[in-house]
């Protein structure tokens, strides 16, 4: 990967720059350390309701619509996302285009109208999201699994809020919260592409616009241990059953983090995993089976999903728990362990491809982390795992009590709560 630079800015917010002459593109990422995270309860979903009104009109650019334009009009991409410890707005544009992507995205961080006509309107859009991933099982099971592994705890809570948080945000709320974390202590900007690093340099230092006094906020308390596997049912007339389950796991700092990526790899990433072989092509229990990690500041989960026809669903969880189980076992083959780690490395590779992936990359990595590791760094330390690695953390991670999330046509949890010995 191309050579990156952090630069400090007045105020306390860093740019970080990587020039890739050869592209004919060129990305920009503002990332606010933040997010869904940081709510309590009564302001739930405040973090995403944001990230909707700032694209609604600007004081310069007063609909939606004149923001659009500017970057689409150029043949570029615009668009933002909410997650629990972050809030990033980004776009995409032709490289000699880069000054005006740069003025939208300032405009919109620095300068919205957050008009109230605007927030009602949207709060109207966010309750109808609401109600539509309620309305489909494969994405609502993930949310309720969520909030059993983190119970009472903002890192369980739907990003986009609930029905009541959302319906009781007052727009002095909104401007309150946006005040307190939209500051440049709080902000690292990536850029990438074909670009002079020192003209980006200047025209950030000289047109960004943000309060520069921290705000004093305070990362939520890490939850609480979970001491016993927990099953929540949702029951529904579904004609397959929607099924989660998981552990917790480390956080996005720990030096085990690249055993446990290899290791779901090896479990449920792609069409070559041990669940798909398994679950889908031998045994024919699911259509869509496969594992995932989520990590945090403070902790984490490895989850599997599973899609499956209900009156196999019991079956498929002791299928998924026995293949967990042969991890902490039996040692991966040097076969196995070299092809997980080939998957991981092309992945790494494939994303930091385009001068979007490589802006959001040293972005997460100097916000979230503090420090920024090359490509060939990681791929270093992914290369340094050994089977036995890999063996120790799933003794070590999949031996803790077991969480699942079920949505389907069930009567009764008894059979989910055997599987996972609750």
């Amino acid at each position: 990967m191309t050579l990156h630079r952090v630069h400090g800015l007045a105020g306390g917010a860093k740019l970080v720059t990587a020039a890739m002459p050869e592209r004919l593109s060129a990305s920009l990422v503002f990332m606010f350390g933040g997010g869904s995270r940081l709510e309590d309860e009564r302001h739930a979903g405040v973090s995403h309701f944001i990230e909707h009104l700032f694209f609604k009109g600007t004081q310069r650019r007063p609909t939606s619509k004149e923001i659009a334009d500017a970057i689409e009009g150029i043949g570029g991409f615009i668009n933002a996302s909410t997650d629990k410890e972050l809030t990033a707005y980004w776009t995409r544009v032709p490289a000699e285009r880069l000054e005006l992507g740069l003025d939208v995205l300032i405009d919109i961080v620095s300068n919205s109208k957050l008009a109230p006509a605007d927030v009602e309107r949207e709060r109207t859009v966010i309750l109808e999201e609401l109600r539509m991933y309620q309305d489909q099982p494969q994405e609502y099971v993930q949310n309720l699994f969520e909030e059993i592994m983190w119970p009472d705890h903002p890192l369980g809570r739907d990003i986009a809020g609930t029905e009541e948080s959302i319906a009781r945000l007052t727009r002095d709320d909104i401007l309150e919260y946006a005040s307190a974390h939209y500051r440049l202590p709080n902000l690292v900007i990536g850029a990438a592409g074909a670009m002079e690093e020192t003209e980006i340099l200047g025209l950030v230092a000289n047109s960004l616009r943000l309060p520069a006094e921290p705000n004093g906020q305070v990362v939520a308390q890490p939850p609480s241990e979970l001491k016993e596997p927990r099953v929540l049912l949702r029951r529904r007339r579904t004609e397959q059953a929607h099924i989660c389950l998981g552990v917790r796991a480390f956080n996005y700092v720990h030096p085990d983090r690249y055993a446990l990526d290899l290791m779901n790899t090896v479990l449920g990433e792609g069409m070559s995993s041990r669940l798909f072989l398994n679950i889908r092509e031998r045994l024919g229990l699911a259509y869509d089976v496969h594992s995932f990690t989520q990590k945090h500041r403070d902790t984490g989960m490895l989850g599997v999903y599973l899609g499956v026809d209900p009156k196999n669903a019991a079956g498929a969880v002791r299928a998924v728990i026995a293949e967990m189980d042969k991890l902490c076992d039996q040692e991966l083959t040097e076969e196995e362990l070299g092809r997980a780690k080939e998957f991981t490395k092309g992945r790494l590779r494939l994303e930091l491809e385009s001068t979007n992936g490589v802006s959001f990359w040293l972005a997460y990595q100097e916000l979230l982390m503090g420090s920024i590791k090359t490509i060939d760094e990681e791929v270093a330390l992914v290369d340094v795992v050994s089977a036995a690695d890999i063996r120790r953390v799933a003794s070590e991670v999949l031996r803790t009590p077991m969480q699942m999330a079920v949505i389907g046509p069930f009567a009764k949890d008894a059979p989910f709560r055997a599987a996972v010995g609750a």
